[in-house]
């Protein structure tokens, strides 16, 4: 079975889709597997981390932009790919850094996520997006 989740994005930042997953999983194929999820673009990610203290997204996102800032920033001049703006080259750094494919064990039509888990899209462009994530369980 699968299924494509089309997610709206907020502009940098974590947007849960857990509850999304669940509701699939119990709706649809239900039983044991793996569950893979893939994000279809090269400028935004996937991530499963706490979804218990919002805080913990903002510190996750801050680093990001410290480790890789934006195009226009000094420290980034030696960047070749600008024409699509100065958030874009920085996008596909960070998608490169994080993953873009997640496996997930699936029990009873259940994700065995940790009590304090979530799966999340990670968007690492300054505008909403649309982002599209495939998952198939197996």
């Amino acid at each position: 079975m699968h299924t494509v989740f089309t997610i709206a994005t907020r502009g940098p930042g974590l947007t849960e889709i857990t509850g999304q997953v669940r509701e699939w999983l119990q709706r649809g194929p239900g039983g044991d597997g793996v569950l893979t999820l893939m994000i279809r673009h090269t400028s935004a990610s996937l991530l499963i981390q706490e979804n218990a203290d919002p805080d913990v997204q903002v510190d996750l996102i801050e680093f990001l932009r410290r480790q890789v800032p934006m195009g226009d920033d000094p420290a980034m001049r030696w960047l070749t790919h600008t024409i699509e703006g100065p958030d874009d080259m920085p996008a596909h750094i960070k998608a490169m850094l994080l993953p873009t494919t997640l496996s997930i064990p699936v029990v009873e039509g259940r994700p065995m996520l940790g009590t304090w888990q979530g799966v999340y899209v990670v968007e690492h462009r300054t505008q909403p997006h649309r982002r599209n994530v495939v998952a198939m369980l197996r």
